[in-house]
């Protein structure tokens, strides 16, 4: 089974990139094909530092190498090493009705967040759905949020297929049951866009920065504290054995206890629960050649089958050469 994942350089990476897609890949790469890129082209809708962007690309490879992608089981390459991309991006426009697009949750919700409308971030599902198509992707993992563009992909390789033959595969998205979405400080979804992150890999002080940011309940010290709806114990099932949820629950209900000292709990199980991915990082930054070398060996993979897809592409859309 061919399963394509990519993930933005635009900035450093947070648990929410984490347990919403570098988890499962670590999983689903002992058994299958396995293709993750680095999406620098797609980063470029909300990042135009360009040294930034640089060291953010090789940044997100050490922190997926970091957190047990293995190069041996898994392609991993930089999304603009395969330049064939941007004309599958550009082939498939043509194929791409605006309506498809005005429909769009993502694009309505970040203009809504603030973030400034064009046309790469109007048109991202379309370099998305390059992406997807080029290496005959067959699952895609996305976050709940990203399923529409999944959806847009596949109707806009329906309708090539309809004209030119069964050229493209029809992708299915995939979705962690347990983990949709991971919430932010502020409740909402975890994004470096809203600004409510916690860093995967960050000092400890920080890290207790950040946790402390948390929007909580205002609740006097000795009540009870309701843990349902509570950003901090929300953020702490993802750590946590269902025993040790089991406790947590009983110290908000039993009271005596602030929204403090969950953060600070929450801030421990972080901190541990990175501890290892934290020292292969250290080898990695120290050693980024290897790394350079591991993206070039993915890329050349990539490439291969990116252009005996385009040529088939180009043969059925008419371009000569």
């Amino acid at each position: 089974m061919r399963i394509l994942t990519g993930i933005q350089s635009s900035g450093t990476l947070h648990i929410g990139n984490y347990f919403g897609a570098i988890k499962q890949m670590v999983d689903l790469q002992q058994d299958n094909d396995l293709f993750i890129f680095i999406a620098n082209y797609h980063a470029l809708t909300s990042l135009k530092d360009a040294n930034a962007l640089k060291q953010n690309t090789l940044d997100a490879a050490i922190t997926y190498l970091s957190l047990g992608i293995d190069p041996n089981k898994t392609t991993m390459w930089v999304q603009s090493d395969v330049k064939e991309v941007l004309e599958l991006y550009w082939v498939l426009s043509a194929y791409t009705p605006m309506g498809l697009l005005e429909r769009a949750h993502s694009y309505k919700d970040k203009v809504a967040k603030g973030i400034a409308a064009n046309h790469a971030l109007f048109s991202y599902p379309v370099l998305m759905a390059a992406d997807i198509l080029l290496y005959d992707a067959q699952i895609v993992p996305v976050g709940k949020d990203q399923i529409q563009h999944v959806e847009i992909t596949r109707d806009i390789a329906v309708k090539f297929n309809n004209e030119h033959g069964e050229i493209f595969t029809l992708p299915e998205f995939k979705v962690e049951e347990n983990i949709q979405t991971v919430p932010g400080t502020d409740g909402a979804k975890m994004s470096k866009s809203y600004g409510n992150t916690i860093d995967l890999f960050t000092t400890k002080k920080q890290l207790k920065k950040q946790t402390g940011k948390i929007v909580t309940e205002s609740v006097a010290l000795e009540e009870p504290k309701e843990y349902e709806n509570c950003n901090v114990y929300n953020l702490c099932k993802l750590f946590l054995t269902e025993d040790e949820l089991l406790d947590l629950q009983q110290r908000y209900k039993r009271g005596g206890e602030g929204h403090g000292h969950f953060k600070l709990y929450l801030h421990e199980k972080i901190w541990d629960y990175f501890a290892q991915a934290r020292e292969k990082r250290e080898y990695y930054l120290a050693h980024e050649d290897e790394v350079m070398q591991i993206l070039e060996e993915g890329a050349q993979k990539a490439r291969k089958i990116a252009q005996e897809k385009i040529k088939i592409i180009r043969d059925a859309v008419g371009i000569y050469r």
